[in-house]
């Protein structure tokens, strides 16, 4: 009886290593691409605020035209040129 209990606790401690070891491997690499996906946000976010880069939205008929940056933007003006 001894030698059953004593292979059952040999298995469970072996599982538990594995499995932590396992858990601590996906959590170290999540952390990691968290890093990456938060630097490469900010990235985006700076390069929003360039004055060379045009915001697209869908307009009504579903084409992507650029939005206003205040006074008159292009898009507004090719729409009031056509009838």
């Amino acid at each position: 009886m001894s030698g059953i209990f004593l292979r059952i606790l040999v298995y469970l401690i072996i599982f538990a290593i594995i499995y932590f070891g396992l858990k601590k491997i996906f959590t170290d690499w999540r952390n990691r691409f968290k890093g990456v996906d938060e630097e490469a946000r900010k990235r985006d976010f700076r390069e929003r605020e360039r004055e060379d880069v045009i915001d697209l939205k869908v307009d009504k008929d579903g084409v992507f035209r650029p939005k206003d940056r205040g006074g008159k933007g292009r898009a507004k003006r090719d729409r009031e040129d056509k009838p």
